[in-house]
């Protein structure tokens, strides 16, 4: 791992603030050749969330400086973190090595929990990495996040889409739009409407997505699908998303 603060090399005192302070908000993004998709959508989310919990704006051009400055044209997973320990907010930058969508299909344990300000990418996400390790110590790949009303809202670390007479439906319950969710909303106007756990047999299917692309889901709890047919359409739709280079 490589991490720069403020485009320099992270250093103990650069890292005490985040490692001590659990309050700022994060994206998350894959690097291939210098490029990315939906760079635009990263980087409004980044301001968007900045201006909510800062009270202030951040500069999209100095994100991309920063990221450009510390991944290179090398293919990199990246996260792109923002806090304040003093007056102006500070960009962290981690580069990892480069990561793909999951190969086989997932399977989700339903879990109560819902995030804190669910609509922010923030940071401080004890749940979900309590729920997903439960999940995985029953032979799950991850948790599905269930409100207490009983409304599906989204996976641990994913938006959840599910298929049903040849369309695409998300949840419609408070959650994080992810990028990935929102680059095929672009494409495929997906609907959108309140499900329960009791409504998953009624589905085709499921599919998850994230930072790392689209999985299908064929397993929630005791409920068990086909990866459907319905796929490559999605998988299309997010294909034709182009990489914009950093």
């Amino acid at each position: 791992m490589r991490i720069e603060v403020n485009g320099r090399p992270a250093t103990a005192d650069a890292l005490a603030h985040p490692a001590l302070v659990n309050y700022g908000h994060f994206t998350a993004m894959q690097v291939r050749g210098g490029r990315v998709r939906g760079l635009d959508a990263h980087l409004r989310r980044l301001d968007a969330a900045t201006r909510e919990l800062f009270g202030t704006g951040l500069d999209a051009d100095r994100v991309r400086d920063l990221i450009r400055h510390a991944a290179g044209d090398e293919d990199a997973s990246v996260r792109v973190s923002v806090y304040r320990p003093e007056a102006e907010p500070v960009v962290l930058v981690a580069v990892r090595p480069p990561v793909e969508a999951p190969s086989s299909p997932q399977g989700l344990l339903p879990v109560v929990y819902e995030r804190p300000v669910p609509h922010i990418k923030h940071v401080g996400g004890f749940g979900q990495i309590h729920f997903g390790l439960q999940a995985r110590r029953a032979g799950f790949d991850d948790a599905l996040l269930v409100l207490r009303d009983g409304r599906v809202a989204e996976g641990g670390i994913t938006n959840i889409g599910f298929f049903r007479d040849g369309g695409v439906v998300w949840p419609d319950a408070p959650m994080l739009r992810g990028i990935t969710m929102h680059l095929i909303d672009e494409r495929l106007r997906p609907g959108r409407e309140e499900i329960r756990l009791d409504d998953l047999p009624s589905f085709d299917g499921a599919f998850v997505t994230n930072s790392l692309g689209i999985a299908p889901v064929t397993r929630i709890g005791d409920v068990s699908y086909p990866v459907s047919d319905q796929m490559a359409s999605v998988d299309k739709a997010y294909a034709s998303v182009p990489w914009d280079r950093i």
